[in-house]
């Protein structure tokens, strides 16, 4: 699955073009590396999320096409905020 829409889908930013843009900017990177809205996302992979002041790093648990919002949190674990 594409990096802009697990961000997505993951509740972790609300649209999926602010994720593409995100990603764009070079505000994303996985495992260290800055990285394309393209990027396949795998279980394991660390994201770091930088937004202004705030920086956020998760590791992906699980990668879903399709989850209830009740259920998003599940497919990460936040490492830091």
């Amino acid at each position: 699955m594409r990096i802009d829409k697990y961000l997505k889908v993951a509740r972790i930013i609300k649209r999926r073009t602010v994720a593409n843009e995100a990603c764009d900017t070079e505000h994303v990177s996985v495992n260290g590396k800055r990285v394309k809205a393209s990027y396949d996302v795998k279980e394991n992979d660390i994201i770091e999320i930088t937004m202004g002041q705030r920086t956020i790093k998760i590791r992906v648990v699980s990668v879903k096409d399709t989850v209830g919002k009740a259920d998003a949190s599940s497919l990460y674990e936040v490492l830091s905020q």
